[in-house]
């Protein structure tokens, strides 16, 4: 069961991976990161991407039965965010806890190199044996 450093270099292994980070979406702080990061700025990323996975799992368009997580569901609605751009994929992971499940994996992946597919079923796998601690 990898720890947060060891998560981000299995993370990193993925063919085209750029960057990977792992966020905390309620505060928008980076638990840790590893490679580049559009920007430069590795807290920047962590607090833009954080927007987002924030929307994604508190808007209740996004759930399946229409209630939001903050609302007491058992589990997060979404299980991953992708957002693709003209030179690179961004996938973002929900990790699922005994605490308060707020932390996503953020994989940054050149759309030339990259295998999206291979990326989504990457982080899943990281996401369920992740041990934060």
């Amino acid at each position: 069961m990898p720890g947060i450093d060891e998560c981000l270099l299995q993370a990193m292994v993925v063919p085209g991976a750029r960057g990977a980070s792992i966020v905390d979406w309620t505060s928008g702080l980076a638990l840790g990161a590893v490679g580049e990061t559009p920007g430069g700025d590795h807290e920047s990323t962590a607090a833009e991407t954080a927007e987002l996975a924030r929307m994604a799992a508190e808007y209740p368009s996004f759930a399946s039965d229409g209630t939001p997580a903050s609302e007491g569901t058992k589990g997060l609605p979404v299980e991953d965010l992708i957002v693709t751009t003209r030179t690179g994929y961004h996938v973002m992971r929900f990790v699922e806890t005994t605490f308060d499940s707020s932390v996503f994996l953020h994989l940054w992946l050149d759309r030339d190199t990259g295998n999206l597919a291979l990326a989504r079923l990457r982080l899943a796998d990281l996401a369920e044996r992740l041990v934060l601690g």
